[in-house]
């Protein structure tokens, strides 16, 4: 092996986004961080959907496999009348403030799921909420993923996509509205943790131009830092656009999977493209003077 400085941060494998069953993933907190390990991942975080309650044991398998850890958490966001979601990276997942903010977020999702189930019984999918129950880590975060899992189990759909499509967006018969925490305060909570706030995926989102600017806009005067450039779901095309935007609103670009399991995911731990040279890695920060094995 050679060893290689930090400071040259496009050469780091950096995974800075993906998920375990505390949320909606599939496989442990340990379980993702060995697995990213043995997928060449160096620098890793776990970023549960508004929980971060398996920061902890993720660390320390993380730093036993070698992996040089950023504690992390995605916040769910409305915005724009659609949920937009904002990763927190290199958090102090004790914050007080952070915990307070995630909690509230957090509450309201068992009374949306029940009502999801009742949606679909009217169109004769009966026992959805108790399905989902049997893949759901942490049941304060039952999600549309965890329907989606029952409902493809028990034949109705093919796979996860398809119920989505079907059932689970808007317009559809098992869609529930659901209002998140404001933009301005989930970059608080991020802040107050002393991490930094990025947008995630913003290729998956419906946003015109305007739209997207404007909320990029609002990100940035809320004390947002970044945006992922290179995400699982985005294009070699949307790589590109988010690349230049980035650059022009000199915001700091970040790297992630978006992993959720090994039939779930877009792409595998530590298999994304390389951010482009012409934007500043987020971890870039924090890697400054150590040493990473390549």
């Amino acid at each position: 092996m050679t060893r290689a400085r930090y400071d040259d941060p496009w050469r780091i494998n950096a995974d800075l986004h993906c998920h375990s069953h505390i949320s909606d993933g599939t496989l442990a907190p340990e379980v993702v961080a060995q697995r990213a390990a043995d997928h060449g991942v160096q620098m890793w975080a776990l970023t549960d959907h508004d929980e971060v309650g398996g920061l902890a044991v993720a660390k320390l398998v993380a730093e036993q496999a070698g992996l040089y850890f950023v504690p992390g958490v995605e916040v769910s966001v409305t915005w724009g009348g659609q949920t937009i979601h904002i990763v927190g990276l290199n958090i102090n997942f004790e914050d007080p403030v952070l915990i307070d903010g995630l909690a509230r977020t957090r509450g309201g999702r068992e009374a949306r799921a029940r009502d999801m189930a009742e949606q679909l019984a009217r169109v004769g999918i009966e026992g959805a909420y108790e399905g989902a129950l049997r893949f759901v880590g942490n049941p304060a975060l039952i999600s549309r993923t965890h329907f989606a899992r029952h409902l493809v189990e028990s034949g109705v759909c093919e796979d996860v996509g398809q119920v989505f499509m079907r059932y689970l967006t808007e317009g559809k018969p098992g869609y529930i509205e659901h209002r998140w925490a404001r933009l301005s305060d989930a970059v608080l909570w991020i802040r107050s943790a002393g991490g930094v706030a990025v947008i995630a995926h913003p290729g998956r989102y419906k946003l015109n131009d305007l739209a997207l600017n404007a909320l990029f806009d609002e990100f940035r005067e809320a004390g947002g830092e970044a945006i992922e450039v290179v995400s699982g779901s985005h294009t070699k095309d949307q790589i590109g656009r988010f690349a230049q935007l980035a650059r022009d609103y000199n915001f700091l670009g970040s790297r992630g999977s978006d992993f959720h399991g090994p039939n779930e995911s877009h792409v595998e731990l530590g298999q994304v493209v390389a951010l482009p040279d012409r934007v500043v890695p987020v971890w870039s920060r924090w890697a400054e003077g150590h040493d990473a094995t390549l």
